[in-house]
């Protein structure tokens, strides 16, 4: 069993509960378990080999100061619950964090919530177990939800302008994404991942593109909830072209009607607007979305990755809670110096959006939005020591 020390830097910024990796290389090659402990205490940090990469959730380290943390390699890794993935077929994809639920992915067209045009993740679970997304169209018996929108599903990945075909509403001639399959299924104790290869399809069932959705759950040690989503669309068919249409988002969500703008929720973005009129159409590094659910002050955050196309992105966001990050739309939102947004993959290419959900307790402040926004896209260094 060897052993590694690894040296983090945090930068002038104090950082805590981040999800990390580093790679450590050819050492960690063969290896299917690891120990990772604070080098100075030795108290254990929970941690999950990824090939060759080690992951792990920093705990909180202050300001400008370096931890020197410790790998052995075929150790056995602190426990924290983790995060559990199975396949249940059509009652969906179910996830589990520190043994509690924590969302279903509703992937075919049978089941408990049958799939119309395509997949979506319901129930999302937020602190203290309230439901972070509206109920309807799943359910039609919340008292006091509205019923607008039935393609609202929950949490989802949509646009309306796919090579001329809407594959964002459930409208007559609507467009498909159909499952092809899951290519992995990892479950551990810091993180959960699935990847699964999908056809976008034409309303004549036609394939468009494929696409290749990554989900992965981080588990923390509170109870807010982390999740990173990869979008990947690989223009197999052909050139494809995104069309410049405020109708879609490739990381969308509803929240629970209590929680919406015009019904004592509020959205902020990282530009500081606050309400519909200053968050909608506009360019920001991310939106918070919080009000009040199940009795609790709860928010909901999306996170543009730096790395996606047109970043920062202009969001569709609305007080009627649509929250919906789209790149696209930039006739609608005039939020940059782009006349229209259209967009072409050509035949053959790839094009690569990455995003971060973030479930936390109160308001965008006791959230520390900013900060775990800061962690997402400009991560602390780490370094293997010689």
């Amino acid at each position: 069993m060897g052993s590694i020390d690894l040296t983090v830097f945090p930068g002038p910024h104090a950082r805590y509960d981040t999800p990390m990796s580093v790679e450590l290389g050819a050492a960690a090659k063969g290896q299917t378990s690891a120990r990772l402990s604070e080098a100075d205490t030795g108290r254990a940090i929970p941690c999950q080999l990824d090939g060759t990469k080690l992951v792990f959730v920093l705990p909180g380290v202050g300001a400008k100061t370096e931890r020197v943390l410790r790998v052995e390699l075929g150790g056995e890794s602190a426990k924290h619950g983790g995060v559990k993935l199975a396949d249940q077929g059509e009652a969906g994809l179910v996830v589990e964090v520190n043994g509690k639920p924590f969302t279903t992915y509703r992937y075919l067209p049978k089941g408990e919530f049958p799939i119309k045009a395509r997949p979506f993740f319901y129930p999302l679970l937020g602190p203290g177990g309230v439901n972070m997304t509206r109920h309807f169209p799943m359910r039609a018996d919340v008292p006091n939800e509205k019923h607008d929108h039935p393609h609202h599903r929950g949490l989802w990945v949509a646009f309306g302008d796919v090579n001329g075909t809407d594959n964002w509403s459930e409208e007559k001639s609507h467009a498909y994404q159909t499952h092809q399959r899951f290519t992995e299924l990892v479950n551990g104790p810091v993180f959960g991942r699935f990847t699964e290869v999908l056809h976008w399809e034409s309303n004549e069932r036609k394939k468009v593109c494929e696409e290749l959705r990554t989900f992965t759950t981080w588990t923390l040690p509170q109870d807010a909830r982390v999740v990173d989503l990869t979008v990947t669309f690989n223009a197999t068919e052909g050139p494809v072209k995104f069309g410049d249409t405020k109708e879609g988002g490739i990381c969308s969500l509803r929240v629970p009607t209590s929680m919406d703008g015009n019904k004592g929720g509020t959205i902020e973005n990282a530009a500081g607007g606050v309400g519909e009129a200053e968050t909608w159409g506009k360019s920001a590094h991310w939106v918070d979305y919080y009000g009040p659910v199940e009795g609790q002050d709860v928010g909901a955050t999306i996170m543009d990755h730096p790395f996606n196309l047109r970043h920062p992105a202009p969001w569709h966001v609305r007080d009627y809670g649509l929250f919906s990050a789209n790149p696209f739309g930039h006739s609608h939102y005039k939020s940059s110096l782009l006349q229209r947004g259209d967009y072409t993959v050509e035949a053959g290419g790839s094009l690569v959006f990455r995003y971060r959900v973030y479930l936390h307790r109160g308001d965008t402040r006791r959230g520390d939005v900013a900060a775990k926004w800061h962690d997402y896209a400009f991560p602390p260094a780490v370094k293997v020591k010689e």
